[in-house]
């Protein structure tokens, strides 16, 4: 259990940072996804 303490304090924000860019990303490329399939819907 002592291993885990320093490691939880030392990783524990750049995981929590990670984690939150990677929600933005997604909801970023959700919206992407369906923009491009509504152009390909519109150029058929």
């Amino acid at each position: 259990m002592e291993i885990w303490i320093p490691l939880i304090s030392e990783y524990g924000f750049p995981v929590m940072i990670t984690l939150y860019l990677l929600h933005r990303i997604e909801k970023k490329l959700d919206t992407l996804n369906d923009s491009m399939t509504q152009l390909a819907n519109h150029l058929k």
